[in-house]
């Protein structure tokens, strides 16, 4: 496949040291919610030996005009060029790909289980989840160490205002280290705080991203509170 060519439009930072760039949507740009795609970054004289691409999902839904990725600038060559290129710069958009969509049997309930940046994904599904009017219950279990550090809190926290079937039961773990008031949830998504979530809930699908490590601590909370494995979709983490 021929990658698409696409222009850096704007950035902006989304939570403490976490960043969202907008690049222009290439025309016949077609994506699933969910889906991810490689950013290519112009050589521009760096060494041969830094990778020039990375797998980020993508964060806005499909009827919007942009591309919008969102990151974690943490100290490589690859975050380093990207936070560089200016607005105008240019890139090449490789994708999309990955399977991490919601489901069609609207009688199920879908559960997101996100940890920090692992919020990106659901960020394009709920998103497109509103836009459509989509008839599915959804259920976000969010998990930061401090409001400073939950990209997208905000719009989630309206959403939920707006959308008569998203609910948002977002946890903070590491209150006494934020400067920010939070009146919600505190401690880690453990067994007791995902019995609570769950409650009330008909045969839900639960769909989890993250590292290696996370995603398979989860998946065995998830089937110590009675969700069977069947019912976990799980995909390999876009965007650390």
């Amino acid at each position: 496949m021929t990658p698409y060519e696409a222009t850096l439009t704007s950035k902006s930072d989304v939570a403490e040291g976490t960043t969202a760039f907008f690049f222009s949507k290439p025309d016949g740009f077609l994506f699933k919610p969910g889906q991810a795609i490689d950013v290519i970054l112009p050589a521009d004289g760096r060494d041969p030996q830094d990778a020039d691409r990375h797998a980020f999902s993508i964060v806005s839904a499909p009827y919007q005009n942009e591309l919008c990725i969102t990151t974690r600038m943490r100290d490589s060559a690859f975050k380093g060029a990207l936070k560089a290129l200016p607005v105008g710069g240019r890139v090449q958009i490789d994708g999309p790909f990955g399977s991490l969509t919601l489901h069609n049997n609207v009688s199920r309930p879908a559960v997101f289980v996100a940890g920090g940046i692992g919020i990106t994904p659901f960020m394009s599904i709920l998103r497109h989840a509103e836009h459509e009017a989509l008839p599915h219950e959804l259920l976000l279990v969010y998990s930061n160490r401090r409001p400073e550090d939950a990209a997208f809190l905000q719009e989630l926290q309206a959403l939920e205002q707006r959308h008569p079937h998203f609910r948002l039961r977002a946890t903070m773990t590491q209150m006494q280290a934020s400067d920010l008031p939070w009146s919600g949830e505190t401690g880690l998504m453990d067994d007791a705080m995902l019995r609570r979530a769950l409650d009330g809930l008909s045969d839900p699908l639960v769909y989890l991203v993250g590292p290696p490590g996370m995603v398979e601590a989860m998946k065995a909370t998830l089937e110590r509170v009675g969700v069977d494995d069947d019912d976990i979709r799980t995909e390999e983490f876009y965007g650390y």
